[in-house]
């Protein structure tokens, strides 16, 4: 239990700042401040954690520019695995794209994604958060507990929010693993591009047990990383594209 001891500090503290926050909106949310409190809390999380994103995607794109730089070095090294591991080292390191720091990202953001989650699934946060209620449907209530009253339509919007967002995010990922390349995908590679399509309709599935607070918080972070995606990976100008704008 000593070594949950961080988390279970970190769970307090978010659920009795939610709770706070949830008090300052109760004059105007009315009864549904605490929905409003965690949907904000959320993207108070994600703006925290936007920096982290933005770094992966700029290393993504760095490495990427490398691509035929890499693929030379390979080709040139091929029979000299020490050599090529070198080679490619200090191209990376040239141009800045370290290409494991696109991993750290990733890795510095779960234990805030850990937080939320046992925040918004479990009482753990001691504020009573599970007991408050939307539309008369207590934030505690899993979909198996029935869909009586207000409790079906809730999670249908819920859920449908999530279907459609996994729609949008899977349809980039197919675009993007359908874009033209200097090699197509063979292989294990070829099984993981259809794969990866399929992920983001997994949330839809986590969903089907959560209880609505963290339904909440899930509709709000899918959504928020979807408007994320979206603005920063759209097609950058080309210098030359850009000096033609200009002119």
């Amino acid at each position: 239990m000593l070594a949950f001891a961080p988390l279970h500090t970190a769970v307090g503290f978010a659920g009795t700042a939610l709770a706070q926050l949830s008090t300052l909106l109760e004059p105007i949310a009315g009864g549904a401040a605490t929905a409003a409190a965690i949907v904000l809390f959320t993207v108070a999380v994600r703006l925290l954690i936007s920096p982290l994103t933005v770094a992966q995607i700029r290393g993504e794109r760095r490495r990427a520019a490398l691509a035929p730089q890499v693929r030379e070095v390979q080709q040139r090294y091929a029979d000299d695995p020490a050599r090529l591991q070198g080679e490619l080292f200090a191209l990376y390191r040239s141009a800045g794209a370290n290409p494991v720091a696109g991993c750290l990202p990733m890795l510095l953001q779960a234990p805030f994604l850990l937080v939320m989650y046992r925040l918004f699934s479990t009482a753990e946060g001691g504020t009573g958060l599970l007991d408050e209620r939307l539309a008369g449907v207590p934030l505690g209530h899993h979909l198996g507990d029935g869909v009586a009253g207000a409790a079906g339509p809730l999670f249908a919007l819920l859920l449908a929010a999530l279907v459609l967002l996994a729609w949008l995010s899977s349809r980039r990922m197919r675009r993007a693993a359908a874009a033209p390349g200097p090699q197509s995908a063979a292989g294990p590679a070829a099984l993981l591009g259809r794969l990866l399509p399929l992920l983001p309709y997994t949330t839809v599935l986590v969903a089907l047990v959560l209880p609505m607070a963290a339904v909440l918080y899930l509709v709000t972070t899918t959504a928020w990383t979807a408007l994320e995606q979206g603005v920063l990976r759209r097609p950058q100008a080309s210098p030359a594209e850009a000096g033609t704008d200009r002119r």
